[in-house]
């Protein structure tokens, strides 16, 4: 028994490292969150232990009619009055976390819209919407207000290392505020089951310096520069590809999918899932359904040869 449960310990503490830790407080809400959690557990053991402590207490001790006033004493304040004070004071330190994390304005305006499996990604500037998709940036020592809505089902959004979760609802928007106290790239993930690729539905959090993010969105504001006669742009053209997806500056303006302007400028492939290489990308145009099953996007397995690098050459170079 005693060795099962020297196996288990690490295993749990496994679970508290890594770019998902919900521990890692590298945000404002995740240190209040974090805090809240310690407060509790600490609680908790004190509770158990004194429950206990009574328990055997009683159990050893001579049943003595005398102290019956004194018992009912003790149920009624370590029983009643005690868990009501407790209870209530922890309510309310909830209730003002989720107040402050819910707020309604921030240094940022961030929409987040939860696809089936993915993350359209738009920032909101005076100079009008910068949209990417799958990766989210943001400034360190910036409160992000997140506006959150979803296309199809409930997702819900959560970057474990910066703060909270948030329900993203169908026809309905809830808000987010996080505001990143450390920079780094941490991981985020729906955490509310929405079907077949649910567990694939990721994405990189970016935390960055401020000029480092004035310049990345800057970037990301400009169209996608292709040369008149790119004979990877024809192809993806031909195969119908803009129908779907959008390049900001040419005739690609597809509703449906991720807008690849500046595809190759993001870490991550098939939200946040694969690293963006050659290599993954030629598998993702070929095998889409192998490495993300029931995606939306078809597979295109007679792509092949010249064809598919000039393709994927073309795609590597929207950066």
């Amino acid at each position: 028994m005693r060795r099962g449960i020297l196996l288990i310990i690490p295993a749990l503490l496994a679970g508290c490292d890594g770019r998902h830790n919900w521990l890692a407080s590298a945000g404002a809400e995740a240190q209040r969150v974090e805090d809240l959690f310690w407060v509790l557990l600490l609680g908790a053991a004190a509770i158990w232990s004194l429950v206990i402590g009574a328990a055997v207490y009683a159990h050893r001790r001579q049943v003595d009619p005398s102290l019956e006033t004194q018992a009912r004493r003790f149920i009624l304040w370590g029983g009643a009055v005690f868990p009501t004070v407790v209870v209530g004071a922890l309510l309310v330190w909830g209730l003002v976390i989720l107040r402050d994390i819910t707020a309604d304005e921030g240094d940022l305006t961030v929409r987040v819209d939860g696809e089936r499996w993915w993350w359209r990604v738009i920032y909101e500037t005076p100079e009008g919407d910068v949209i990417t998709a799958n990766e989210i940036r943001l400034p360190v020592d910036r409160t992000a207000l997140f506006r959150l809505t979803a296309d199809d089902v409930i997702h819900s959004f959560w970057v474990p290392a910066l703060g909270g979760k948030m329900d993203m609802i169908p026809g309905r928007e809830t808000t987010l505020a996080l505001t990143p106290i450390q920079t780094g790239n941490w991981g985020g993930l729906c955490a509310e089951y929405c079907g077949g690729a649910h567990a694939l539905m990721r994405f990189d959090a970016i935390v960055m310096e401020q000029e480092a993010f004035d310049t990345w969105l800057a970037a990301q504001a400009v169209p996608a520069q292709i040369a008149d006669d790119d004979r990877g742009f024809e192809i993806f053209q031909e195969e119908g590809c803009g129908a779907c997806h959008t390049i900001r500056g040419t005739d690609a303006q597809g509703p449906v999918g991720p807008d690849l302007t500046h595809l190759a400028a993001r870490e991550k492939l098939g939200a946040g899932i694969y690293d963006m290489t050659p290599e993954t990308m030629a598998r993702w145009v070929t095998d889409t359904h192998e490495m993300k099953p029931d995606i939306d996007m078809p597979p295109y397995p007679d792509l092949q040869g010249d064809r598919l690098d000039r393709l994927v050459a073309f795609l590597m170079s929207l950066d």
